[in-house]
């Protein structure tokens, strides 16, 4: 699982350098999407398998699950690393996730996480004011 969190650029070609660690993670391609809280996923070809099976089985007549698919499916891009290890983010994606010229790569299980600086300091701030409650807790400590 990746885990880590690591602060890069955007060129102006809107290209990320992966970090050495989530190399090997993503090396036979990816598929970067629309995340939550305002993030972009970005799920390994063979992770992205299982995502795509979930999505299949939400039901076509739910409203709500209709409209999860619209947004994480349509955003959806397929990309692989170049020779010097940068995946490019198509800039729908990268205005979604207001990254500009910062970004934020984070580990998350079974995923990566792109953010903006300001939003992922946000985000983990957010967590330490409030955290979760403790059942949802009851089983992370063993």
């Amino acid at each position: 699982m990746p885990f880590g969190e690591y602060p890069y650029t955007i060129d102006d070609k809107g290209r990320v350098v992966m970090p050495p660690p989530f190399r090997e993670f993503v090396e036979d391609g990816m598929i970067l999407t629309r995340g939550m809280e305002g993030c972009l996923y970005v799920f390994p070809l063979t992770s992205w398998k299982r995502v795509e099976e979930q999505l299949e089985g939400l039901p076509l007549t739910d409203a709500g699950s209709r409209a999860f698919v619209r947004f994480f499916y349509s955003g959806a891009s397929k990309a692989r690393l170049d020779n010097q290890s940068r995946v490019s983010v198509p800039q729908t994606l990268r205005a979604f996730a207001g990254l500009d010229s910062d970004v934020i790569v984070a580990g998350a299980p079974g995923r990566l996480e792109l953010w903006n600086p300001a939003r992922w300091d946000a985000a983990i701030t957010a967590v330490q004011d409030n955290p979760p409650k403790p059942d949802l807790l009851v089983n992370f400590v063993a």
